[in-house]
């Protein structure tokens, strides 16, 4: 069966992986046909920033073979993936986006990439995002800006902006991604296409290999929430590695896709409770319909949030400032501004972070722990939380945010315009889905959150709300 014939642009990684099993499409024709892909589309969105064709034929081929031998290579057989150029592969760029890091490669695989590559995925390639990860827009100094399908003049979102704009362009069906703040949900949102970020714990992580980093997550993009199941049953379970992470929990993530949502109660909140920081009415009025969706599917739906306090403060200066103090003695910051080699916001961020002081630092952790006992209280009460994702529609690709923040300081022109980061706090699961565009025609994501180890409760209402207001036509004009 050819390439053509399949479709395989928008083929998902479930039905390739079969197709590929079962020797109706082989793996180098897959591998020919998104190689051509992000060799024609990629110039213009710049959302990979390594790629080895060679390399990729290769591993191709190899699978090939061992299919024609009767290998069962695994559950990802043939499927193209992406993985975030923060994520460790031995020989291939980790910089961070770090123009200062220019040149270096990993040592080792991490536990994510090995797994991807032992389930018999192809990698494509690594992808884009800001400097260090450290907001919510994918540019930097090394590689320059990546550029939203939808629109090539604006931002995918970030931090995992090149994985979620290489997914929606259709360069590959999956994509790996991390998601400190929202860096997975935010781009997923801005890009048309599911982002999932799991419980803490739930995939190893060694992006802060130096720290107990609770906050943060490996996590998935894909066009269906099957295929978050999917990878998910490749990336889930523990690894000493990573000290947080969580033992299997013996859950068939495919299946529990199935089921309705009758008797479920799920709160709407248009705001998060945040209500000063206002969503942009056009976004709040396809997320206001899309919520329709889930009373259709039996579920009981109210306005509600959580009674939290200060999220943002807790956020900012109990995980996002602590998080890149240390970086303070890795570079010569005033060099790198001097020689217009690092974004001004980062080095304001990590002198920051190294000025604030240890009592700062700790009442920030009795706030975010107040949070947690707030939402944990709320889901006792509720099955899921469902928000906008992020309340602005886009932003142009190179400003580092949205304009209208302009002239506010810089914890709220990096947390002021998202949604997403209270369930880095809590550490629990959250999916972005897509609801529509706007007349402008940029994607709005719904965001769908559970309460403590709830992952699969949300995957299975992000299919549930898929099969009722499936999004599989949209399609990016640059794809």
């Amino acid at each position: 069966m050819s390439a053509t014939d399949t479709g395989l642009t928008w083929m998902s990684a479930t039905d390739i992986a079969r197709e590929v099993a079962t020797r109706r499409l082989g793996a180098l024709e897959v591998a020919e046909h998104f190689l051509e892909r992000i060799e024609r589309l990629d110039p213009d969105l710049n959302a990979f920033v390594y790629v080895d064709q060679e390399q990729v034929r290769e591993r191709a081929r190899d699978l090939d073979r061992r299919i024609a031998a009767g290998d069962d290579v695994g559950p990802l057989a043939g499927v193209p993936y992406s993985l975030k150029e923060s994520t460790a592969v031995a020989g291939l760029p980790h910089t961070g986006a770090m123009a200062a890091m220019a040149g270096h490669v990993a040592d080792h695989d991490s536990v994510v990439a090995a797994r991807l590559a032992a389930a018999g995925g192809l990698l494509m390639g690594k992808t884009n995002l800001p400097e260090n990860g450290y907001h919510c827009g994918t540019d930097n100094h090394l590689y320059g800006a990546t550029r939203n399908p939808w629109n090539l003049d604006c931002s995918p979102g970030g931090s995992s902006g090149g994985a979620s704009a290489s997914v929606a362009a259709g360069l590959t069906p999956v994509a790996d991604g991390s998601d400190g703040a929202g860096s997975i949900r935010v781009p997923a949102a801005m890009c048309g296409i599911v982002g999932f970020k799991p419980s803490t714990g739930r995939i190893p992580q060694e992006l802060l290999p130096t720290r107990f980093a609770t906050f943060l997550s490996h996590g998935i993009l894909a066009r269906t929430v099957a295929d978050i199941a999917l990878m998910m049953s490749v990336e889930a379970g523990p690894d000493a590695v990573d000290p947080l992470s969580l033992p299997g929990d013996g859950v068939d993530y495919a299946a529990a896709l199935e089921g309705d949502l009758a008797g479920w109660r799920i709160a709407w909140s248009p705001d998060l409770g945040f209500g000063e920081q206002a969503t942009d009415p056009e976004i709040l009025d396809l997320c206001e319909t899309a919520v329709t969706a889930f009373a259709e599917l039996g579920a009981a739906v109210v306005d509600a949030s959580p009674r939290w306090s200060d999220p943002q403060r807790a956020m900012w200066n109990g995980v996002w400032l602590p998080a890149y103090a240390p970086d303070l003695d890795a570079y010569d910051w005033a060099e790198l501004e001097r020689t217009g080699r690092v974004d001004p916001e980062l080095a304001e961020l990590v002198r920051a972070g190294a000025r604030q002081s240890g009592a700062a630092i700790a009442s920030a952790d009795l706030e975010r722990s107040a949070v947690y006992r707030a939402f944990a209280t709320f889901m006792e009460d509720h099955d899921l939380l469902v928000s906008p994702t992020v309340r602005i529609p886009g932003f142009p690709a190179d400003r580092f945010g949205p304009p209208e923040f302009d002239g506010t300081p810089l914890s709220d022109r990096i947390l002021g315009w998202i949604n997403t980061y209270p369930a880095n706090l809590t550490g629990t699961p959250a999916v972005s889905v897509p609801v529509g565009v706007t007349k402008a025609g940029l994607p709005v994501g719904l965001q769908i959150a559970g309460g403590h180890l709830a992952d699969a409760r949300v995957l299975r209402a992000a299919a549930a709300f898929e099969r009722a207001r499936p999004w599989s036509g949209l399609r990016p004009p640059h794809s």
